[in-house]
C-alpha cells in the first residue's frame, strides 16, 4: 500500500541513499523541504546540480575542485617538498582546520581493504608515484596521514614500502588519533599535535 504521493516516495528514496541517512529521517528531510518556501528547495537543488556539473578531481592531487590544478596545488606560497597523503578530500578539510600544515596533499581515494576488493591498483598509488618522479627528491617528504585502522594500518606499510627505496623521507603522522578512527572526525587540537609528533617509517 502507498502512504505517499509518487514524487515524494521518490524522494524519500533518494534521500534515503545518503550515508547516515536512514527512512525516517529521509522522510523527515522531505517534508521539511516541501514545507520550506519554493525558493529554499530550489536554491538547494540548484546547488546539487552545479556541485555535480562544475566539480571534479585536481588533475595534480585527487582533491574535489572546480578549478584544475585545485587552489591548493596553485598556492606558489605552500610548501612544494612536502606531499601529505590522505585517504579521502574530507580529510584535507580536517587538516586545513589546524593551520599548521603547509605542504601539499595527495589524495588516494580510498584505502587498501582486500574484503572489499579494493587494492593498490584501484587507489590513486601510481600518481603519487609519478608525480615523485617529476620532482627533486632533495629534501622531499611524503607525510602518510591515514586513519589507524587495519586498513589504514596496512595501507601506509605499503606506501612507506614503496616509497622508501626512492630515497625519499616517509613519515606518518603520531598516534595520538583514536584507534580505529577516521583523520575527518578528529578534532584540529589533536590533528595539529600529530603531525608535530610525525614519526620516520622505515
Amino acid at each position: 500500500m502507498m502512504h505517499h504521493a509518487q514524487s515524494i516516495a521518490r524522494l524519500i528514496t533518494e534521500l534515503g541513499k545518503l550515508p547516515g541517512v536512514g527512512p525516517k529521517t529521509a522522510q523527515r528531510l522531505t517534508y521539511h523541504l516541501l514545507n520550506s518556501p519554493r525558493e529554499n528547495s530550489l536554491a538547494l537543488s540548484k546547488a546539487i546540480r552545479e556541485a555535480v556539473d562544475k566539480v571534479t578531481y585536481c588533475s595534480v592531487c585527487s582533491n574535489f575542485t572546480d578549478i584544475d590544478p585545485c587552489f591548493i596545488c596553485r598556492d606558489e606560497k605552500r610548501d612544494k617538498s612536502i606531499i601529505c597523503v590522505v585517504e579521502e578530500p574530507g580529510d584535507i578539510v580536517a587538516i586545513e582546520k589546524t593551520r599548521e600544515y603547509k605542504g601539499h596533499y595527495h589524495v588516494l581515494q580510498g584505502i587498501i581493504s582486500p574484503i572489499d576488493g579494493i587494492g593498490p591498483e584501484q587507489l590513486k598509488v601510481k600518481e603519487l608515484l609519478a608525480r615523485i618522479t617529476h620532482q627533486p627528491k632533495d629534501n622531499l617528504e611524503v607525510i602518510i596521514a591515514l586513519g589507524s585502522s587495519v586498513e589504514g594500518e596496512a595501507t601506509s606499510m605499503y606506501l612507506a614500502k614503496i616509497l622508501r627505496p626512492l630515497g625519499i623521507k616517509v613519515t606518518r603522522i603520531a598516534h595520538g588519533l583514536p584507534v580505529g578512527g577516521a583523520l575527518e572526525y578528529a578534532d584540529e587540537v589533536t590533528l595539529a599535535k600529530a603531525f608535530e609528533g610525525r614519526i620516520e617509517l622505515f
